[in-house]
């Protein structure tokens, strides 16, 4: 891996869960499947999730295209859910790998916005996924940021990711 990512045998001054912890935050339960699909797999030392909605305690957050504008959802908010649905992503993540302590790092993002036509910000929106990935294990990851028509249940966004464990 690059210098940008984890190296093998070290131990980061605090683990991922004490990190989550210091930002005031907690995983949530692992989001239900709303179609024919598990919330994430273990494959070797990856995680694979699903995509991720910002849904807290079973409700949708927020609905609609991503844009400025009336009747749509503003980038920086749509940046927050983006946010809430990493956690949620994690969340699948950290089920997967038997614990948040057994993620060594997140290694690929993809991150879907349902946007407006007129709407090219979609990095700016996913980074509020990246924001939290980097405050919770401290390196970098690859990403890709999609804008779509549309995206399951109407959201504004979905959160995909890929996750080295032990």
């Amino acid at each position: 891996m690059s210098d940008a990512g984890p190296t093998a045998g070290t131990t980061p001054s605090r683990t991922p869960s004490q990190r989550l912890a210091d930002l005031g935050l907690e995983l949530p339960p692992v989001a239900t499947p709303v179609a024919a699909y598990i919330p994430a797999i273990r494959v070797g030392d990856l995680v694979h999730s699903s995509g991720q909605l910002p849904v807290v305690q079973g409700q949708l957050l927020a609905t609609g295209k991503v844009g400025a504008g009336d009747g749509l959802v503003a980038p920086d908010e749509a940046a927050g859910l983006a946010r809430v649905a990493a956690l949620n992503a994690l969340a699948a993540v950290a089920d997967a790998a038997g614990g948040l302590d057994n993620v060594v790092a997140i290694v690929k993002v993809v991150g879907f916005v349902a946007s407006d036509p007129a709407f090219t910000g979609q990095p700016l929106v996913i980074n509020g996924a990246s924001e939290l990935f980097g405050e919770v294990f401290g390196t970098a990851h690859a990403r890709s940021a999609v804008g779509v028509a549309v995206l399951p249940l109407d959201a504004p966004v979905e959160v995909e990711v890929v996750a080295l464990v032990r």
